[in-house]
């Protein structure tokens, strides 16, 4: 009898556990499988979730919140609201009934809705399913820094770019603005008004995100990736001298520096040094030629181009840099097939985006290390606790310490005396590097700047592109830089 008794007992044990199990795995997946495409339902739930907030640095400021819609049913809709407007309308980007979702929004929906695969995210809205509440989502603090956000946005202001601005030793991004911008309260209420804003380029696209899925042709602040090749290989130093008659013969043709930026005869004698100083396409065109279309690219692709950057947004929002052919991405199997020359100071047919030159300016801060850039810092429960925090990794071994140092006081004396002295800073010592490319549309150029501050203990790294500009990357790009970096480190409020 007792035999029996403990085989009913083992039998019913075995049952148990296999209930809490069974139980367990489907309510660990119970987000996951609401989630899936094909529900008709989704829309109709996660209207009745509160998402959840997000916010900006401070953890406080409000850039994404919630309206309460009740319907004559008596059920209640959550609608979004943006209190913000278009200051970080690209990075936070929209949810909404008829047009989907952009951004962090799409990017951060899960935590948003409560819908993550978090322990107890899970537990909290099973419970809130059984009492029938409203389900609260979770709040996304984000990287960015208002006063640093702001600056870009004005400085953009009238004109089409972009700005992006890092700090190098995390990777977190400060700031992240697109011109023309939008404001996302429009996406529901009136999107034709966002259909009729206007700027300087053709077509406006203000719902494009600039910053990340923007095309330019970076121009000479590509050199600084070319520099770090022919440091970095040992193939030249800073001292290294070069002759400058004022151009450089491709193909059989002279290809000259920006009008305004050298002379007619050239610069003579000069250095490495000389060269980024003055941004002298001259020295870069042989420099390429010396060291080749495929060393130049491998050096590229260590500071993150041909890969699509990993930083927390939709993955079709952020466009891959490298040189393009025929509208793809293209990575010559011969680098024959590429212009060195051309390639060594930013033009051939290199497409890229100002992320991504952030990112070249913060690896050279950052030792020549390049950590994958954020935009969430965390994630808070609705009850105050962290679910999830998003720490510093590194991304790319771009160059070496001593390279970057190198590089560093080249771009030191590009602000002190030469092309970007409008990036200067008073009491702070800015590297930086100017860019004006050429896109092929008369007196309509891409102009640039990158840069870092302070260059002896970084803190902020910037990108500034804009489109059909007619002057300079250092009379235009670089003051807007400035104003952003000065931001960053709190130098105006």
């Amino acid at each position: 009898m007792n035999r029996q008794i403990r085989r009913l007992f083992l039998v019913f044990s075995f049952l148990f556990v296999a209930l809490i199990a069974t139980a367990t795995y489907w309510l660990w997946r119970a987000p996951e499988l609401e989630a899936r495409q094909g529900n008709p339902l989704l829309l109709v739930r996660e209207l009745e979730v509160k998402r959840g907030l997000i916010l900006s640095a401070d953890g406080r400021t409000r850039l994404a919140a919630n309206r309460r819609l009740e319907l004559e049913d008596g059920r209640v809709w959550w609608l979004r609201r943006y209190p913000r407007g278009s200051l970080t309308a690209h990075a936070v980007g929209y949810s909404t009934i008829g047009r989907s979702r952009t951004g962090l929004e799409l990017s951060m929906n899960d935590f948003l809705t409560a819908a993550n695969a978090n322990l107890s995210t899970v537990i909290d809205t099973t419970l809130d399913k059984l009492r029938g509440i409203t389900r609260v989502g979770n709040n996304v603090v984000t990287t960015l820094d208002l006063r640093a956000q702001r600056a870009a946005v004005q400085g953009l202001s009238g004109m089409c770019g972009a700005a992006v601005a890092i700090e190098p030793a995390t990777g977190r991004v400060l700031a992240l603005a697109s011109s023309p911008t939008f404001d996302p309260n429009l996406v529901e209420e009136d999107f034709p008004a966002i259909e009729r804003i206007g700027a300087p380029c053709k077509p406006a696209a203000p719902l494009l995100d600039r910053a990340t899925a923007g095309r330019f042709v970076p121009g000479s602040t590509f050199k600084i990736v070319t520099a770090a090749a022919a440091l970095d290989t040992d193939s030249f130093t800073p001292e290294s001298e070069f002759d400058d008659p004022g151009y450089c013969t491709l193909f059989g043709r002279r290809v000259f520096n920006f009008a305004d930026q050298g002379t007619p005869t050239g610069f003579g004698r000069v250095t490495l040094a000389d060269a980024v100083e003055n941004s002298i396409n001259s020295v870069f065109c042989n420099i390429g030629k010396e060291l080749g279309a495929d060393v130049v690219l491998e050096y590229a692709k260590r500071f993150g181009f041909y890969e699509r950057p990993p930083i927390d947004l939709p993955s079709e929002e952020v466009l891959i840099s490298g040189l393009y052919r025929n509208g793809r991405l293209y990575d010559p199997a011969d680098p024959s097939e590429v212009d060195p020359g051309r390639l060594a100071f930013g033009q051939e047919r290199l497409v890229v985006t100002p992320l991504q030159m952030a990112l070249v300016a913060a690896g050279v801060a950052n030792d020549g290390i390049v950590m994958e850039p954020k935009l969430v810092e965390r994630i808070v429960s609705p009850d105050g606790d962290v679910i999830e925090r998003f720490g510093a990794e590194k991304w790319k071994d771009a160059v070496s310490a001593a390279t970057a140092a190198e590089l560093t006081a080249m771009m030191v004396r590009v602000v002190e005396s030469g092309t970007g002295t409008a990036a200067q800073i008073p009491g702070v010592s800015v590297a930086g590097k100017t860019g004006t490319a050429e896109t092929g549309a008369a007196g309509r150029n891409n102009t640039w700047f990158i840069a870092f501050a302070p260059a002896e203990a970084p803190e902020v790294a910037v990108a500034v592109a804009l489109s059909d500009q007619a002057g300079t990357g250092g009379a235009t790009a670089a003051p807007i830089a400035r104003a952003i970096m000065e931001a960053a480190l709190g130098r105006n409020t």
